[in-house]
């Protein structure tokens, strides 16, 4: 069995960002298509499911926690997840 990887409950645009709060987590889906790495995870601590994006071209990664009911369209639709930031207005 592979070992844990670790989790942040905020949106990371680099991958190497400070992390304020960890857990273990467990893959439950990856995929690679248009350029990106999308990968699910499910948390054996507290139930929560996340999503992470990769764009290994860039090296940017974007993580965020969503819905265990929404969790499955997440993975196959990331950016229509992401959480909105309160300083966005729309133009």
């Amino acid at each position: 069995m592979s070992t844990p990887i670790t989790k942040t409950t905020t949106v990371r645009e680099k991958p190497h960002a400070p992390v304020s709060h960890v857990e273990p987590l467990r893959e439950l889906a990856h995929r690679v298509g248009g350029g990106i790495e999308v990968t699910l995870y499910w948390s054996a601590d507290d139930g929560e499911t996340s999503v992470e994006v990769r764009h290994p071209g860039s090296d940017q990664t974007l993580f965020f926690s969503v819905a265990r009911e929404r969790a499955l369209d997440a993975f196959y639709h990331p950016f229509s997840h992401l959480p909105v930031s309160r300083d966005f207005e729309a133009a």
